[in-house]
């Protein structure tokens, strides 16, 4: 189906840092030489979202935010026929795509191997301002420009889109952490700090990885409630809500056996949960700190923690197209163990305001934005 002249799609626009989201209308072009255009039928709301609007990372205004999502191919580009696995792609075809692109030619990209630390990275609804055109370059819309060098894969058929969308972002960041950081080994026990979607995809994955017992610290409880449901960690903790959280952090160490976990993954994204997971480690286990991928401040933390326990702390940033390549061929297997759906709440497009204040109040796991363009 051919897009362009006199095609008309709605998007949720950041026009301002701080400002409140609004829709708006954009002309639709045609797929670029390379890339494609996507009907954006689900745009994932990511905590990092609520970052971008408060102003906490740098991003440039107005902009059309949402970097996860799922659609369908509306057209392709000249030259594009294949996705990131070399199966073919068609006009209908549903697919998600990388939010990033690496430039390929700075220091990291070209001689660390460290395609997310890119100094040029051009990432969909964060740094692709609508000035820069196309102004439809993110999710939070009926439809997305897709440019040449984006990581475009078939979505798989037997898994719903929902569930597809509930770790759209978090499944692939924890890819890269578990994948080249700090693997879960067979058997090891694993503390994941956080409840969101984050701790969520980290703890499903350990527990595909063949974790003996994966012990989630986190809330509030109704998310823990709603983790256990679907199947996601062994042992759930509030630490969030609690009134002592020593003790809390007692219980996680007891649960563990009483020596600590092999393995701790901060996930929360909370500056003081990071002093408080070295406690939580075993002697010669191991910390990997993913949450923390934005400032939030500065934390006191006791270095003996980590002399003490011979603890290897490893950090890990976002993710690139690889690790959403392998996110969506392990999407089968999640879904067949994990009730991935059940994490989603579903919004039209229009009601995108009420789907942010969902999200930072926290009374939904997942809110994805839908679009019947």
């Amino acid at each position: 189906m051919t897009v362009g002249e006199g095609v008309v799609g709605r998007a949720v626009v950041l026009e301002e840092v701080g400002r409140p989201t609004v829709l708006r209308e954009f002309g639709v072009p045609g797929a670029p030489a390379g890339g494609a255009v996507v009907a954006c039928g689900y745009g994932g709301i990511c905590g990092t979202d609520l970052h971008l609007q408060q102003g906490h990372l740098p991003v440039p205004t107005p902009l059309v935010l949402g970097h996860e999502g799922l659609g369908t191919v509306r057209e392709l580009g000249p030259g594009l026929t294949h996705d990131a696995t070399g199966a073919p792609l068609r006009e209908g075809d549903a697919v998600m795509w990388a939010s990033s692109i690496a430039c390929g030619q700075c220091p990291p990209c070209r001689l660390h191997r460290e395609p997310t630390l890119c100094e040029n990275r051009r990432t969909y609804g964060v740094n692709r301002s609508i000035t820069d055109g196309p102004a439809l370059s993110g999710s939070w819309a009926d439809h997305i420009v897709l440019q040449p060098g984006t990581t475009l894969v078939r979505a798989p058929e037997d898994v719903p889109p929902p569930a597809a969308m509930a770790l759209a972002c978090a499944g692939p960041t924890v890819v890269h952490a578990l994948y080249e950081r700090r693997p879960v080994r067979l058997g090891e026990t694993v503390v994941v700090q956080g409840s969101g979607p984050v701790g969520l995809a980290a703890a499903a994955f350990a527990q595909l990885s063949g974790a003996a017992k994966v012990i989630v610290a986190g809330g509030p409880a109704g998310r823990l409630r709603l983790a256990a449901a679907a199947g996601i960690g062994d042992v759930h903790l509030d630490i969030a809500g609690a009134a002592d959280p020593g003790a809390v952090l007692d219980e996680v160490r007891a649960a563990t056996g009483g020596a600590g976990a092999d393995l701790v993954i901060e996930c929360a994204g909370v500056p003081a949960a990071v002093a408080q997971g070295l406690t939580l480690a075993r002697r010669g286990g191991s910390y990997l700190v993913v949450g923390q991928y934005t400032d939030a401040g500065d934390t006191l933390l006791n270095p003996h923690q980590i002399v003490h326990r011979q603890l290897d702390v490893i950090g890990s940033w976002a993710f690139s197209g690889a690790h959403l390549v392998e996110y969506v061929r392990l999407l089968p297997a999640l879904n067949a163990r994990f009730d991935l759906a059940s994490l989603v709440t579903e919004f039209p497009l229009a009601e995108h305001a009420r789907a942010l204040a969902a999200v930072a109040d926290g009374t939904v796991m997942k809110a994805v934005l839908t679009s019947t363009a």
